[in-house]
Formats: C-alpha cells, sequence, structure tokens
C-alpha cells in the first residue's frame, strides 16, 4: 500500500504540474514578428515671413499687418528710419521638424529711381530645420535651425556716357544665416540688412505658430 500510495502521490503531482503549464498564457512571439505601431508626429507649423523696407523717403502705403504692431514700436524705439513699408509677406507650411527652401522673382525692394520691370530682385528663403522645443521655464517655443535669407538687388550705377540708354543697374548680393528660436505665433525681428546707396534697409520678421487644421 505504501509503494502503491507513493506512485498516486507522484502522478498526481505530475499530473497538477502539467495543468499548471498548459494553463500559462502563450508566450510572446519574438520581437523579429511582433507589429510594432509608431507613432508618427503629424504637426505642422505656419510660417510668415515678412520683409520690411525701412526707409527716411516718403512711401506710397505705410499700412502693415496688425500682428506687426509690437515689432514696428521696437523697430521705431531702435532704428533712425522714419518710415516702414511691407515688401512682401511669405506664408508656408512646413513639418514639426522638416524643412523649407524658397526662390522667387519680385518687384525690386529699392526705391522707384532704380526700379522697372527689367530689374527685378532674385531672392531666397531657406530653413535648415523648423522644431517645436521647451525652453527651460516650460514655455513652447519654435526653433529654426539654419535660417537663410539672401537676396540680389538691382542697384543703380552712374551713368558711363553721355549716349548711354539708361544708367546701368549691377546686381549686387545681400543676406543673412542665423540660428533663431521664438515664442509660438510672436513676430520677431531676424535681423536687417543695408541696401543700396539710399541707405534704406531690408529687415526681416518671422514668426511660427502650430496650424489649427490638419
Amino acid at each position: 500500500m505504501t509503494l502503491r500510495k507513493t506512485v498516486s502521490t507522484i502522478l498526481f503531482a505530475t499530473l497538477i504540474a502539467v495543468f499548471a503549464i498548459c494553463a500559462q498564457p502563450v508566450s510572446a512571439q519574438s520581437s523579429d514578428q511582433d507589429q510594432k505601431v509608431t507613432k508618427v508626429d503629424e504637426t505642422n507649423l505656419d510660417t510668415q515671413l515678412y520683409l520690411l523696407i525701412a526707409t527716411n523717403q516718403p512711401v506710397d502705403d505705410a499700412r502693415l499687418p496688425v500682428a506687426l504692431d509690437g515689432v514696428i514700436k521696437q523697430l521705431r524705439n531702435s532704428l533712425p528710419f522714419k518710415n516702414y513699408r511691407l515688401a512682401a509677406t511669405l506664408i508656408n507650411r512646413v513639418k514639426n521638424e522638416g524643412r523649407l527652401n524658397l526662390q522667387w522673382i519680385g518687384g525690386p525692394l529699392l526705391p522707384a529711381a532704380a526700379a522697372s520691370a527689367n530689374t527685378p530682385s532674385f531672392n531666397e528663403f531657406h530653413i535648415v530645420r523648423v522644431k517645436l522645443v521647451r525652453a527651460s521655464d516650460g514655455r513652447e517655443m519654435v526653433s529654426m535651425d539654419g535660417f537663410k535669407f539672401g537676396a540680389k538687388i538691382p542697384i543703380q550705377m552712374a551713368a558711363v556716357a553721355s549716349n548711354a540708354p539708361g544708367p546701368p543697374i549691377n546686381y549686387e548680393p545681400t543676406g543673412l544665416n542665423t540660428d533663431i528660436s521664438m515664442r509660438e505665433g510672436e513676430p520677431v525681428v531676424v535681423g536687417t540688412l543695408n541696401v543700396g546707396p539710399s541707405g534704406d534697409a531690408i529687415i526681416l520678421v518671422v514668426s511660427a505658430q502650430r496650424s489649427s487644421k490638419p
């Protein structure tokens, strides 16, 4: 009886162990077979680049966007120009951590003395990466790495001969390269470029904010 009882006990224990193993959940497949779902950041940013011309000459249209009121007040307090006019507004959408590159031909940026249909300006606007970041104080900022603006400006030169059809026009390059960050939705002055013998200046103002539409 003792041997039979011992065998029965061992058999019962074995059955319990087999049942316990079978009751375990099926182990996950190897990582190579797992289907991983990666969340893609679909955040888009709307960027605005404003080209302002600062001058001491009268301007035909001095109206400026309301969004630039704070910037214009800052400029009037720091730069010795009487008037400002808006030369161009560029609005573009960029994916978060994306890049932007624009090239365009626009009207002359300098006064009418050098302006004609045959003397446009050649412009380039480039950002290596636009990215939402968080500042040390917790505020959300927009970072622009590799910000570049360049333009070839037509400059009216002195006439070299009395029988010349008109004063010669030379194209002179100007531009700016930098890395910047700004509060989301708040326009900031990126830089000032003095151009031409008139003493006028191109002022670059940029802002960016998350797009309200997908």
